[in-house]
């Protein structure tokens, strides 16, 4: 049989990313690949790469093209894609966890349509500048520096989609439903709704439910909800110091100890262990 396009994950992806924004140079990603990043895809990731100089052979979902240089290119999470590039190609790539984006990636984003599949687009004048503001933007720590980083980034984003805003095709109505889906999970996850009820929101039966959730993002309707909860369970670990039998409460579940169990069951740790390897 042939093995599944494997779901790579970057920078603690099944964890809270550690930032809103990550940011590489392709030489620093690719060149120790032999400058070849086999097919893969991000369940909870999207990509911007603004490619300057040199060459490359992109594949998005099984298509494979050789546009010229410079490209920027935008990859919504769940694509499959991968590179080849020619020795000492020069450009960035940016790496956003859709969670942290509600402008770009929330179902009731003016964008959230159009930043549903690949698009490939020519920089414009002033994209490089944008790069190098939000690269200088990310290392600092100034005041306001999330804000800061998120308006640039939509601005980035929109000067990549606009071109494509009044002739892009209408949404695949699979993929709006799970966008759907994602919302009322973000809305109500505390209140531990049952798929049923899911389902009945969205109009759907919850046979029907779970084959979306399989078919769009590869596990089922259960593992899409408690990987939200146990994300937004390992943020409070991070980023608060809220006690373990607190953050269960918060989350809706009736039995700390149970929550303990799936959390370490979904993350790989304990929650006590989770939080001192961040503060390690």
């Amino acid at each position: 049989m042939t093995p599944p396009i494997p779901a790579w994950q970057l920078y603690g992806e099944s964890s809270p990313f550690p930032d809103i924004l990550h940011m590489e140079r392709i030489r620093d990603r690719a060149a120790g690949l032999d400058w070849r990043i086999a097919a893969h895809r991000h369940a909870h990731l999207a990509q911007i790469f603004l490619l300057t100089d040199g060459h490359a052979a992109i594949r998005l979902d099984g298509q494979s093209n050789q546009p010229p240089l410079p490209l920027m290119l935008f990859i919504p999470p769940n694509i499959v894609h991968g590179f080849t590039f020619s020795a000492g190609t020069e450009g960035w790539v940016l790496t956003l966890p859709v969670e942290s984006h509600p402008m770009l990636f929330a179902p009731t984003s003016e964008i959230a349509p159009l930043a549903t599949v690949p698009v490939l687009g020519t920089p414009s004048p002033g994209a490089l500048n944008l790069v190098t503001s939000l690269h200088s933007a990310w290392r600092g720590n100034a005041p306001l520096r999330r804000t800061h980083l998120q308006g640039l980034l939509v601005q980035m984003v929109c000067m990549l989609l606009q071109d494509h805003a009044a002739d892009s095709a209408p949404v695949p109505p699979a993929q709006t439903r799970l966008l759907r889906f994602s919302e009322l999970i973000a809305r109500h996850h505390a209140q531990h709704w049952s798929l049923d009820r899911y389902a009945a929101e969205m109009g759907m039966s919850p046979r029907n439910l779970g084959r979306l959730c399989r078919a769009q993002a590869g596990m089922s309707a259960h593992a899409l909800i408690e990987n939200h909860l146990m994300r937004e369970a390992a943020r409070l670990l991070a980023y608060t110091r809220m006690t373990a039998q607190a953050i269960a409460y918060q989350l809706g579940y009736q039995d700390p100890s149970y929550f303990n169990r799936r959390f370490r069951k979904v993350m790989g740790l304990s929650p006590g262990a989770y939080r001192q390897r961040l503060e390690g």
